[in-house]
């Protein structure tokens, strides 16, 4: 696998390949939703069921509005309040874009606190972007790690050094009451100062 420029990285999303490339927390597998063959290969290359819906990195929350999703005053405080960050806003989805990602009717929203990612999502568009590591695996922090997880189907890693290995939280607004899905970076104390109390 061989290190890619940043321009090298945009190029080969552009043309519906899959790229590793650094977040604020961990280093991430990425293709473009532009490219859903490309999105699809990301499921085979991590051994990843296509029940666990693959998360989708934003360039910045204009992006929002491309996709179809319902995006509630809810989600939009959390995004002023928490992005670029490692948060990530799980919101109902349209059929289509639940079906190109995977899991369930809904889809998961994140504006790392990372250039690199957030350039090449800003030049190619949203991207479906998971951590780079075999499914169930630790997350990779370095690109070697990634090399050495993914050595095959990738066009290659931008390497930015080593990340803190920090997870994002992950948190759901498709019920009546917000709830924690995954407890990472942001804690469930800040989000319920922004959103008030979650569901038990």
């Amino acid at each position: 696998m061989r290190d890619l420029t940043l321009p090298e990285a945009i190029a080969a999303l552009a043309a519906g390949e899959a790229v590793a490339l650094p977040t604020d927390t961990v280093y991430g597998v990425g293709a473009a939703l532009a490219h859903p063959a490309a999105v699809a290969r990301l499921f085979a290359l991590k051994g990843r069921p296509t029940t666990v819906a693959l998360p989708v990195v934003l360039g910045d929350t204009d992006q929002v509005a491309t996709l179809a999703v319902t995006w509630s005053p809810q989600a939009a405080t959390l995004a002023a309040a928490c992005w670029p960050g490692a948060l990530t806003i799980v919101v109902p989805a349209a059929p289509a874009l639940a079906a190109l990602v995977g899991g369930d009717a809904s889809v998961g929203l994140r504006v790392p606190d990372d250039e690199t990612v957030r350039a090449a999502a800003r030049a190619v568009g949203p991207l479906a972007l998971t951590s780079a590591n075999a499914h169930g695996a630790p997350p990779a922090t370095t690109a070697a790690a990634v090399r050495a997880a993914l050595s095959d189907g990738l066009a290659g890693v931008v390497d930015a050094g080593t990340r803190d290995g920090t997870v994002s939280t992950v948190v759901d607004l498709t019920g009546p009451r917000w709830r924690v899905r995954r407890a990472g970076a942001i804690p469930a104390a800040r989000l319920a100062e922004l959103l008030g109390p979650g569901a038990d």
